[in-house]
């Protein structure tokens, strides 16, 4: 069976140590739900448009912004269709994400619906979700010179085969998941399964992973911009697998080190408008809301104040004394004022 080779280094650990401290602030920070969308729509344009730029292209990020939303752009057919088929792959899994994840078994059909979500309507329908049957070279692109000849048609599927094996094992299981992301970012990257296509299908089953795995951090990362933003230091890192004889460790610092550098700014663009760690109380602790009080802080953030009769219109399954035991619990914790008297009362956000 395929057993990946490398170590854990102190630079491995020290991503892995980053990374999981990012996760903890980001997904216990109760961000207001306009802001959590917003943050989420912006995560999937930039894997989108970084994710297919990485391979060629020429759409920029408020081109590739615009097609998401299903607007009209200027471009090449080829360009457009890609950033439309790999919001698709985003979507498609989102969708496996909120299907129950124990003992969730990746198989190669998923690999092959992730590939023909990435390449319908470019390539031709006899290579779309097809195993490549002839003998394929990397190259690279200002030079022409062959940098890498993946394994022969005839052992793609034993190959993966193998790998699929291990993903699934309980060895496999044993591995942290960060690390199998990257693990199964580089075999399906060096057996190349299919004729092209394979960048995308690739690091769309490794954030299938992280997302299965308990590392989606509320979908507001992308890798795929580290990638592009230094496609030299990635192939680079891809390519230090082969030169150490199939040790892993150096892509796997490179690796980690992307998500971990990724999480780390998120981090930061979450403690500065999340409400939990803008409002602390004196000894630093962070601030619990409810869902209720969160909708209810989201509506004065957009308006100037909060009358009772709006209350009882974003909150109307609960009854009017429990809306305000919400607000005297919201003003307690000094995130909102109360201004007025009686039925003339209204709130308003704190200074």
């Amino acid at each position: 069976m395929y057993q990946p080779q490398f170590t854990i280094s102190n630079k491995i650990l020290k991503n892995i140590s980053l990374i999981e401290a990012a996760k903890e602030v980001i997904n216990n920070a109760p961000l207001i739900p306009v802001w959590e969308a917003e943050f989420r729509k912006e995560a999937t344009a930039r894997i989108v448009h970084y994710g297919t730029h990485l391979e060629g292209n020429q759409l920029s990020f408020n081109q590739a912004k615009k097609v998401i939303e299903g607007e009209k752009v200027l471009a090449r057919d080829r360009d457009i269709q890609e950033v439309i088929n790999y919001r698709n792959v985003l979507k498609y899994l989102d969708k496996l994400d909120k299907k129950s994840k124990k003992e969730f078994i990746y198989k190669q059909s998923l690999l092959k619906i992730i590939h023909q979500l990435v390449t319908a309507r470019v390539l031709d329908e006899g290579q779309v979700g097809k195993y490549r049957k002839s003998k394929v070279v990397i190259k690279e692109a200002k030079t022409n010179k062959i940098i890498f000849s993946p394994p022969p048609a005839l052992e793609v599927t034993f190959q993966l085969d193998d790998f699929f094996s291990w993903l699934n094992s309980k060895n496999g299981k044993e591995i942290h998941s960060v690390l199998r992301a990257g693990i199964s970012h580089f075999e399906l990257v060096r057996i190349h399964p299919f004729t092209d296509g394979n960048g995308r299908a690739t690091r769309a089953f490794a954030t299938l992973i992280l997302f299965i795995e308990g590392y989606d951090i509320k979908k507001l990362f992308s890798l795929e911009e580290h990638f592009d933003k230094n496609a030299l230091g990635y192939y680079k890192a891809l390519q230090s697998v082969e030169e150490s004889h199939g040790d892993l460790t150096a892509w796997l610092e490179y690796f980690t080190r992307c998500l971990s550098v990724e999480l780390e700014q998120i981090k930061e663009i979450v403690k500065k408008i999340s409400l939990d760690d803008k409002l602390k109380d004196k000894l630093g602790r962070q601030i619990a809301l409810s869902e209720r009080q969160i909708k209810l802080v989201e509506y004065l953030k957009n308006n100037e104040k909060l009358i009772m009769r709006e209350a009882k219109k974003i909150t109307p399954k609960v009854s009017e004394d429990t809306i305000l035991r919400d607000l005297k619990n919201l003003m307690k914790k000094k995130i909102i004022r109360k201004k007025g008297k009686t039925k003339a009362a209204y709130y308003i956000l704190a200074n």
